[in-house]
């Protein structure tokens, strides 16, 4: 299972969009902490410009992974990319499955971070 950690923070729809793609091409289970930046100054001084900002076990960090390329090419090196599902994703063709939720708690229609 891969630890991953997701420097965000309440409302970012770039965010929401990695952790879409992230729960498509992640090959295996994954464990993702959610990390608020906007509590600590220095978290906000070293991430606010960045979010969202993915990293693994090992520290590395992914910038824009919201970008389907970008994150597939960092699952890869990782050996984590759903291959698959990587190419039905790049062929246009839906890759959620019927019913598939976020992760993340929602409260009339909107996104709330654990």
């Amino acid at each position: 299972m891969s630890h991953l950690t997701l420097y965000t923070t309440l409302g970012c729809h770039l965010c929401e969009r990695l952790e879409a793609l992230l729960a498509e091409l992640h090959r295996g289970e994954y464990r993702l902490e959610r990390v608020e930046i906007s509590e600590d100054e220095a978290l906000l001084a070293r991430y606010g410009v960045r979010i969202p900002v993915l990293v693994d076990e090992a520290g590395a960090e992914l910038d824009q992974g919201f970008e389907p390329p970008r994150l597939a090419a960092w699952l890869e090196r990782r050996g984590r990319l759903d291959a698959a599902a990587w190419r039905r994703l790049q062929a246009g063709e839906p890759v959620a499955e019927p019913g598939r939720e976020s992760a993340a708690p929602r409260a009339a229609g909107r996104r709330y971070l654990r």
